[in-house]
């Protein structure tokens, strides 16, 4: 199945090629060797370290990030400033690294239960800090979410949201029995009790301070989101969905009449054709490119190399998405979504396959943020909801996201391992076994 992800991804390369020059591209082989190396590598730390792991998510993963770089080449060739296919081979190359240094060094993803609290305050500290450095060091089209030191920047806020999953689960495993006690009925909801709505105050407050002081609107609701999603897993209560999704919906509304940047981002959705908000700066430009692309796919696209990428403002980032529909058509979207759905499902059957609590929690937990972030911004780029500034995972270029997003799939990993161990056999004294026979 490797190989075949691999073979797919080669397939895709040369058609970029004939597609623009009519001919194979010259560099097929190095970067077929590039890659086909790089997964046979993590293949064989898996098989060593995992041997029991689920067998499908590392060929999906490889396949998805080799869609991804196979669009970012072709949109190289089309002269978009910004777009390197060797770069984004070389941030995979390090996110096997770090696939490989997890499986290597977490040997049971258990012990990460005992670092509840630790995971906490790593994640708190590392969505803090962007917030608390000048803009001339942190800050990006408005928001504040880098470090960037020289040549050097790194998006703390990526491995911050795999800190607070573990801190989640972690917490909820020890807390699901007193946030799962029913207060008072309204109607058909049971309510949870006012004391326990601590937990669900204090992360909405982190999730609103999130979007005010980094105006990172995308992170806000994928941190928020998570939190309720694995509070709903821990307590089994459709209450505390229905109060995250308030709370969530109060407080962006209430931020939207608050703060401009985020009133921006509710015009640009709401009224992406007017043609005055189309024409501004930080407008609705670059939305309603990404959908013209998007339209002119239609189906089957118009081919890979034939469509124009470069007239969509950061198609190899935060639009890959809109760019891949151009020349793969809705039918290329909808198997990328497939191979996304397959992960994710892949994951959550992790969960119920674990045999402790916090490893459901934790599997359940990873799945959904990786769902519910492909969900944000293909979401975006659709305009069915507003935009939010998250790339498209394995597929956008940049390392941070790529990085964190690998370390996820190895927990996946581990946690399928652990849950597909057959357990071990009681090893029976040879005597006894004789005098049972006769």
């Amino acid at each position: 199945m490797l190989a075949f992800a691999v073979l797919i991804v080669m397939g895709a390369y040369a058609s970029v090629g004939l597609g623009i020059n009519g001919k194979v591209p010259s560099g097929m082989l190095g970067y077929g060797l590039g890659l086909g190396g790089l997964m046979l590598a993590a293949y064989l730390v898996l098989a060593k370290w995992a041997p029991w792991a689920d067998p499908l998510l590392l060929p999906l993963v490889t396949l998805v990030n080799g869609i991804g770089l196979v669009m970012i080449y072709r949109i190289e060739l089309a002269g978009q400033a910004g777009a390197s296919a060797t770069n984004q081979l070389m941030w995979t190359a390090l996110g096997v690294v770090m696939f490989s240094a997890t499986l290597i060094v977490l040997k049971d993803h258990r012990a990460l239960q005992r670092l509840t609290y630790t995971a906490g305050f790593v994640g708190v500290v590392l969505m803090a800090i962007p917030a608390l450095l000048p803009g001339s060091l942190s800050e990006v089209q408005g928001a504040k979410i880098w470090i960037r030191i020289g040549g050097f920047s790194i998006q703390p806020g990526e491995f911050a949201k795999l800190a607070l999953v573990v801190f989640f689960a972690g917490y909820l495993v020890a807390k699901r029995d007193v946030l799962a006690l029913a207060g008072r009925r309204l109607l058909f909801i049971d309510l949870p009790r006012a004391r326990d709505l601590g937990p669900v105050l204090i992360t909405w407050g982190f999730a609103i301070a999130t979007l005010v002081l980094e105006k990172d609107l995308g992170t806000s609701l994928l941190l928020f989101g998570a939190f309720i999603a694995m509070l709903y897993i821990a307590t089994q209560r459709t209450s505390w969905v229905l109060i995250g999704i308030l709370l969530f919906v109060g407080g962006a509304f209430l931020a939207g009449q608050v703060f401009s940047h985020v009133e921006a981002r509710f015009n640009v959705w709401l009224h992406a054709e007017d043609p005055a908000l189309y024409d501004a700066g930080g407008g609705s430009y670059q939305l309603m490119q990404g959908m013209f692309a998007m339209g002119s796919g239609g189906i089957l696209g118009t081919g890979l190399g034939q469509g124009y990428p470069k007239l969509i403002p950061l198609s190899f980032s935060d639009f890959i998405f809109s760019a891949t529909g151009e020349e793969l058509g809705l039918t290329g979207l909808m198997a990328i979504l497939m191979i996304y759905a397959l992960i994710v499902q892949r994951g959550l059957r992790t969960s119920l396959a674990a045999r402790d609590p916090f490893t459901k929690l934790l599997a359940g937990g990873l799945s959904f943020i990786l769902a519910w972030q492909v969900f944000i911004i293909v979401g975006g780029v659709t305009r069915l909801i507003p935009l939010t500034g998250l790339v498209t995972p394995f597929m956008s270029a940049g390392g941070s996201a790529l990085l964190a997003n690998w370390m996820l799939i190895a927990l996946l990993v581990r946690m399928s391992d652990a849950a597909r161990r057959p357990p071990p056999q009681a090893i029976q004294d040879e005597g006894m076994t004789q005098v049972m026979q006769r």
